[in-house]
């Protein structure tokens, strides 16, 4: 069997896995394709443009090497109860694949890094690697009587967010919308409750601290984030 190849890398602002949405559309994160040099050939996105929807095939890089187990404990179970690999998303996995949907915003066929994909709803992070990308079909890919297993009987629910308005003044306005989806869904691993820690969190250059209590999160503060150079140096591969 030949060697899966990676065609590109996506670029968001996940600079680390905590705080990245459990799935794919679950808030309008910002995302940027890079296509490998061996890949950037304008001709292989004929005709791409005229979708609304992409499947993006990746790989859990930061689970590769670290092995896996025949079953997992979702943590949207509370992290007690164990479900089969096959029956879950978990990233340890015989093979570390992750499958995502996104919104296709943009094409960008000019620049140096030509050609680029910019979507939105990805639950990747930055400098993650794609080995395929494939247009989604409404007409297959939709199934609304599909049953949904145990992650159907999940309680899902959404925190209110709090961001004083010293905080606000520091988030960009363009990602003030998208911070506030990300946080409503609780970061936090479900078997945590400590309404007295503090969590960090990093995404679109800053740093994220806050605390959560009664269903509600509140932001504390809002820092720029330190560049760390390994990931830098990996989002460039």
């Amino acid at each position: 069997m030949a060697e899966h190849q990676i065609i590109a890398r996506i670029h968001t602002g996940f600079p680390e896995k905590f705080g990245i949405p459990r799935q794919s559309g679950l808030a309008d994160t910002k995302g940027k394709i890079l296509f490998e040099p061996d890949y950037r050939n304008p001709e292989m996105l004929r005709g791409i443009e005229g979708y609304s929807h992409l499947w993006l095939i990746w790989e859990f890089s930061e689970a590769v090497g670290k092995g896996w187990h025949p079953t997992v404990r979702p943590p949207r179970l509370g992290g007690n109860q164990r479900m089969g690999v096959f029956a879950t998303r978990s990233p340890f996995r015989p093979n570390p694949i992750g499958l995502s949907c996104v919104r296709l915003e943009k094409v960008g066929l000019d620049g140096p890094d030509g050609p680029v994909l910019y979507v939105t709803g990805a639950d990747m992070m930055s400098g993650t690697p794609i080995y395929d990308i494939k247009p989604y079909l409404p007409y297959v890919d939709s199934i609304p009587q599909a049953r949904g297993g145990f992650a159907s009987r999940v309680k899902e629910y959404a925190l209110e967010v709090e961001i004083p308005g010293a905080c606000l003044e520091k988030i960009p306005v363009s990602e003030r919308e998208t911070l506030r989806q990300i946080l409503s869904q609780d970061p936090r691993p479900s078997y945590q409750d400590d309404p007295e820690r503090m969590y960090g969190m990093g995404y679109a250059g800053m740093e994220v601290k806050f605390q959560v209590k009664d269903g509600r999160l509140l932001v504390r503060d809002i820092e720029t984030a330190s560049k760390d150079p390994a990931q830098e140096e990996k989002g460039r591969k």
